[in-house]
């Protein structure tokens, strides 16, 4: 029977720098129609992996070097999940891939509002990967925000990580949701029809630029809460 290390080592080979299990019944409190089981009916556990983004990028003037890395680790999460996926399959687990990204189906034009099959960030933090930040990301002890997740649902029982217990946002910071220019940030969500036009910048050359990334950024823990 193919255990839980396997799998982690399995990931791990494939690229992941981090990698937990959650029991599909972490999810229960997920919306209708975006629970693990609403895609693949068969799935009992959820593998979630991420990667680390070099860190420089963000902190840097010219949003050119950060728009471009954000590409190449979407690219690399998702080659890895179908590396994973396929690994996986061949010891014999049955399993479904989750887009790192796009596409997805949810979106309603009118509050430009878009929904992921999956909520990846909170698969992480279900998973024991990290802690929600007041900025919506999920934020790892070692990596802080500056990863990019990836899931894949597995029909097999595995043996879940437990929930982080460290501590992620001060009780008293609010510097990503001061320093959002957009007033986009609640503290648990973020309004996509005032972040949206700001941090996704279409060029006159057609270029899509992320142009604001100063809720990451700005966070003292976006490279590590220790």
């Amino acid at each position: 029977m193919i255990d839980s290390e396997t799998v982690k080592k399995t990931a791990e080979k494939s690229g992941a720098d981090l990698c937990g299990i959650a029991p599909v019944e972490r999810f229960d409190g997920a919306p209708v129609g975006f629970r693990p089981q609403d895609i693949y009916p068969e799935c009992k556990s959820v593998v979630v992996f991420a990667k680390k983004l070099p860190g420089a990028s963000l902190f840097i003037g010219n949003c050119v070097p950060y728009t471009h890395v954000n590409s190449l680790i979407t690219a690399e999460v998702d080659r890895m999940t179908l590396l994973i996926s396929l690994e996986l399959e061949s010891l014999g687990i049955k399993n479904v891939l989750i887009p790192t990204d796009d596409p997805y189906e949810h979106w309603e034009p009118e509050r430009m509002y878009g929904r992921a099959i999956l909520s990846l960030r909170h698969a992480g933090w279900l998973a024991g990967l990290g802690v929600l930040g007041k900025n919506t990301l999920l934020m790892n002890r070692k990596y802080g925000n500056m990863i990019q997740i990836g899931a894949i649902l597995a029909d097999t029982e595995l043996e879940p990580d437990v929930l982080v217990s460290y501590e992620g946002c001060p009780e008293d910071c609010t510097i990503c949701l001061d320093v959002c220019p957009q007033n986009a940030l609640g503290g648990t969500t973020v309004n996509q029809q005032l972040c949206r036009p700001h941090s996704n910048f279409i060029t006159d050359k057609g270029y899509t630029l992320k142009l604001c990334n100063l809720c990451r950024s700005e966070c003292p823990l976006a490279l590590g809460i220790d």
